[in-house]
């Protein structure tokens, strides 16, 4: 599989389900150049791990919100499959009234452009974090039985927003107000002989 990593997100047009419950029929990635997205796939509606990953990505809409980041979530269902798990009560498997966009992805040719499509015709779950610009900067997948960290995310937006606006670039573990490195072999140095053991 090769990565997606720096060359242009692939750009899709389809129906996605909106954080008011309505379906947007042109839904594009492409409308959102000039804000960060978070553009991430899941197997299936009504499963197990999914709506875990959807409900903590809800419950952190407002901090990718505050850092010019758009969430979209992706599966093979279609736009009736995702408002109907919208609509029904956490409590019996549903995710509730998540706000922000859920794409329908029935023919699976966005899966497919992006690398995560097994052969079952599901989707792994990939993260992708994709610049302003429209570039793919960060990329994860994990197995279908191993949760994403939204955390994780949500740092990696933070990185490369820093990065973007220093110049300097993030070290292991980086989080928001620590000291980054100068990408010099004596800003390496120095960042290491302070933080080192």
């Amino acid at each position: 599989m090769s990565t997606l990593v720096t060359r242009q997100a692939p750009d899709f047009t389809a129906t996605a389900v909106m954080g008011d419950n309505s379906f947007k029929e042109d839904f594009k990635l492409s409308d959102y150049r000039g804000k960060y997205v978070i553009l991430f796939f899941y197997p299936l509606d009504f499963t197990f791990v999914c709506p875990s990953e959807i409900i903590a990505f809800d419950k952190a809409v407002a901090k990718f919100q505050e850092k010019n980041c758009q969430v979209v979530g992706v599966s093979i269902d279609s736009q009736f499959t995702h408002l109907a798990w919208k609509n029904t009560p956490i409590n019996d498997g549903g995710i509730g009234n998540i706000q922000y966009p859920l794409v329908a992805d029935l023919d699976k040719k966005i899966s497919r452009q992006y690398g995560v499509l097994l052969d079952m015709g599901i989707a792994l779950r990939g993260t992708f974090l994709i610049d302003k610009e429209g570039v793919v900067r960060h990329a994860v997948i994990n197995d279908l039985p191993l949760g994403r960290s939204i955390d994780e995310a949500l740092r990696m937006v933070d990185a490369l927003e820093f990065h973007e606006a220093h110049g300097d670039v993030c070290p292991a573990n980086w989080k928001e107000g620590e000291e980054a490195m100068t990408p010099t072999a004596e800003g390496v140095a120095d960042y290491l002989s302070k933080h080192a053991g």
